[in-house]
């Protein structure tokens, strides 16, 4: 997710971006739509990468659309699919999180595999030949939780350490080196971990104790140290202390406090820390941008947050509608808006120029740029400045 100027279009900001960087498992959702009961589930987690979906659906099995170009869809294909498939490319998955363009996922089994592009060694699999379908294999066990990010992964241990591979260009990976690694390492760069959050560059612990440690690309201050200096080792003190979710996005990091507040820091050239102006932050602030949160993810270059209520809240660049309030001209936001554009949302992923809820029901619904079939409505490339009143099919019936 990494970004270093406003570009001209959603298509010109794809560098390095990796958008889902915290992915929630939700258990026992029904399918969504009107009428829909809790005993068909549908989906229970949902990731995006910069142009391509995914979702783990109810029977445990992995789903992906998009743009395939580079075999981040998994099923053996560089084409790209504008709706979402109707068979699995992986089974027995507790969890997936798309990068800028690969895929992820974590197996019931505490193993992660990993296709798409390979160039940095991100898939971990010991090269840099792209894949089409997931490995054969795990490249790591013991895995609670994983992060794909620009073109790095970084997994949470079940021991609550952080291990992290892939590119490594600004000390990303944490390992003291700017190599990049096509390998798991075999020890931890930090411990007491409970969630990590993989970045365009930059990489972002929560600590056990609700501490904030970040390391990796720093140029526009999104590790919160209060300097632009990158790291690549991971802080021995906190950038913020009382934090219950944090998310890595391209070059702004952003933290949903432990009451309910989201604040965010580094890049904001269009506004993506919601602040009211467009100055980067080098420190994390002192005051909330929005109050009564329970989920914040921040994406390439905007940042989107589920209230309390289930409504969507978002702010930061709107090149293709991916705030979804139907803006004329798609303007961008520098502060949250103050009312909500949706409800009944229980979770998001964003990617480049799109953005993706999974509803309370257990139903997806898509919005912004659509050039490659990401909204999984079919109807690419036409896009859609606001949220659809109907949920995707075809995206699982089997709840187990």
């Amino acid at each position: 997710m990494m970004r270093v100027t406003t570009l001209v279009n959603a298509t010109s900001r794809l560098h390095l971006l990796g958008s889902l960087t915290f992915c929630l498992v939700v258990a026992g959702l029904g399918c969504g739509g009107g009428g829909a009961t809790k005993n068909s589930c549908a989906v229970r987690a949902i990731t995006a990468g910069a142009n391509h979906t995914c979702v783990l659906t109810a029977g445990k099995g992995v789903r992906c659309w998009g743009v395939g170009r580079d075999g981040e869809l998994g099923n053996g294909s560089t084409e790209s699919l504008a709706t979402p498939p109707s068979s699995d490319v992986l089974s027995d998955v507790a969890a997936v999180s798309a990068g800028n363009v690969f895929t992820c996922a974590l197996t019931t089994a505490g193993g992660v595999r990993c296709w798409g592009l390979n160039v940095f060694g991100q898939l971990g699999d010991g090269t840099t030949t792209d894949r089409a379908t997931p490995t054969a294999n795990d490249v790591l066990t013991g895995v609670k939780a994983i992060s794909a990010g620009g073109g790095h992964v970084c997994a949470l241990m079940s021991t609550g350490g952080a291990r992290c591979w892939g590119r490594n260009q600004a000390g990303q990976l944490g390992d003291g080196t700017t190599d990049d690694r096509a390998t798991p390492p075999s020890t931890d760069v930090l411990t007491g971990v409970q969630a990590i959050a993989a970045g365009g560059a930059h990489t972002c612990a929560l600590l056990i104790g609700g501490g904030v440690r970040c390391w990796g690309r720093n140029v526009f201050g999104q590790l919160g140290d209060g300097s632009t200096e990158n790291r690549s080792t991971p802080p021995t003190v906190d950038a913020i202390g009382g934090v219950r979710q944090v998310s890595a996005g391209d070059a702004h990091t952003c933290a949903l406090m432990e009451t309910g507040g989201v604040r965010c820091w580094g890049h904001n050239i269009d506004g993506e820390l919601g602040i009211g102006k467009v100055a980067p932050v080098f420190s994390p602030p002192q005051t909330d941008v929005l109050t009564g949160a329970k989920f914040v993810i921040a994406g390439f270059n905007f940042t989107c947050a589920v209230t309390e209520t289930g409504g969507f809240r978002s702010w930061g660049y709107n090149s293709d509608g991916q705030l979804g309030d139907d803006t004329i001209l798609n303007v961008d936001r520098w502060s949250p808006q103050s009312m909500d554009v949706m409800t009944g949302a229980e979770t998001l992923a964003v990617g480049a120029g799109h953005t993706c809820a999974l509803m309370s029901s257990g139903g997806v619904r898509c919005w912004g740029s659509n050039a490659d079939g990401q909204l999984g409505n079919g109807r690419a490339p036409e896009g859609s400045m606001f949220p659809p009143t109907t949920d995707l099919n075809d995206l699982g019936t089997v709840c187990k």
